[in-house]
């Protein structure tokens, strides 16, 4: 079987790397939490989910709660977080896409990184903001059509 593998993916294929990113829904009702973003050097000016990378050695899990903590200084127990949507993003070179909701939670919401977010701003998951980013715009949506699973960009 191995040979067979090799036969039609050449010997010398190399394996392709994606990166992971994890993106936090937090729900209150209908509506989810975005910050608005500055001074990142992407998509300054735009709207997006709490979110981060998975960092070595890290579960998603792991890396939604630390994220949340860091960004918005809200706590999360792992039973609180519920898988919604994962994106296969080929249009940034190669990442996947992790997004979770959450209903509940310790703290208030509050932005830590003022730095990167200007404010943080509470909207519907179905009208939301004009200015996204796009790719976080298509997993809204298909998260909201009850999809949990979408590819974006590519050839």
């Amino acid at each position: 079987m191995t040979g067979a593998v090799a036969e039609v993916h050449g010997a010398d294929t190399q394996r392709h790397k994606v990166i992971g990113d994890v993106h936090l829904l937090l729900r209150r009702g209908s509506d989810v939490l975005f910050g608005l973003r500055q001074n990142t050097g992407f998509e300054d000016g735009a709207w997006h989910l709490p979110s981060g990378h998975l960092e070595a050695g890290e579960s998603v899990i792991d890396a939604l709660i630390r994220e949340a903590k860091e960004e918005i200084g809200i706590s999360i127990a792992p039973e609180d977080v519920h898988f919604a949507h994962i994106m296969h993003n080929s249009s940034s070179g190669g990442r996947v896409a992790f997004f979770f909701s959450v209903r509940s939670w310790k703290g208030e919401p509050e932005n830590r990184e003022p730095d990167k977010c200007s404010e943080l701003q509470w909207f519907s998951a179905n009208e939301l903001p004009d200015h996204m980013i796009d790719y976080c715009r298509v997993a809204m949506a298909h998260i909201v059509n009850g999809h949990p699973f979408s590819i974006y960009g590519g050839p």
